[in-house]
């Protein structure tokens, strides 16, 4: 089976700082890649990078067959580019129009990428909607008034619109408290259940993890230091710094003091 997605050497620098120092990574059809690390490691930066929100200064990216649209791309491009990968924020409120009601934020998206209209398009939103667990009075309401789960609700809906291959959640659920992220959590595995979809979940919680994907790589100032199999790695870490995040996860007995740097 052909890879969905392909990654080599991928370089990002900012000024004197580098973010993303010679990743590769594949992701085949449907498979959930996490992509873990702490704040800095340089997994946002990868994200856009996939997503075309930022350039590379070198490397490879082939997503289902295409590059992503360089700053010099027709609006075409983009768009297809847009029908192959989305992404899903960490924060909804800053994605989401504050002005626009959520069932038009989502209507818009099927009007940008498809082919339906009237009667198709409100029934394919209502479904859209529903699959995500917000009701009519939601989908009339501006973002302010929901609260943070419904937003990333929102969020996954307008995303899913496109009908992509790929879904990027960077942080998606970091700034929920735990009983919503669980809710998210296990939105996203019915969704994948449902659907042909492939997740790159970008994360600093390693916890979430197991419950999502499949696969796990690692990253630390902007290098991959470990990758495999979810079960594999957050069982038997190799890596120093994996070993230091795995320990991190908070579990009954668990004691900050006691967790040194691996630096």
């Amino acid at each position: 089976m052909k890879a969905l997605l392909e990654v080599e050497n991928l370089t990002k620098r900012y000024g004197d700082h580098t973010a993303v120092d010679g990743v590769s990574l594949r992701l085949m059809p449907g498979q959930a890649l996490a992509v873990v690390g702490e704040s800095g490691s340089g997994k946002t930066t990868t994200a856009r990078l996939i997503t075309g929100l930022e350039t590379p200064d070198s490397g490879r990216i082939s997503l289902d067959g295409a590059p992503p649209p360089g700053p010099r791309a027709r609006p075409a491009e983009r768009l297809a580019h847009a029908r192959r990968a989305q992404l899903v924020f960490q924060d909804p409120a800053t994605s989401l129009d504050r002005h626009q009601r959520i069932g038009d934020a989502v209507a818009e998206a099927l009007a940008l990428h498809t082919p339906l209209r009237g009667a198709a398009l409100e029934a394919r939103r209502d479904e859209l909607l529903d699959q995500v667990g917000l009701d009519t009075r939601q989908a009339r309401s501006r973002p302010r008034t929901l609260s943070g789960g419904q937003r990333q609700r929102a969020a996954i809906a307008r995303a899913l619109a496109v009908s992509p291959r790929l879904l990027v959640l960077d942080e998606a659920v970091a700034a929920l408290d735990v009983s919503v992220q669980a809710q998210i959590v296990n939105l996203l595995v019915r969704i994948r259940a449902r659907r042909p979809i492939a997740y790159l979940f970008i994360t600093h919680d390693l916890g979430i993890v197991p419950f999502l994907c499949e696969d796990v790589v690692v990253m630390r100032h902007g290098r991959i230091v470990e990758s495999g199999r979810s079960a594999d790695v957050l069982t038997d870490p190799q890596h120093p710094y994996t070993r230091t995040l795995v320990d991190s996860v908070p579990r009954p007995g668990w004691k900050p003091a006691r967790k040194a740097d691996p630096r």
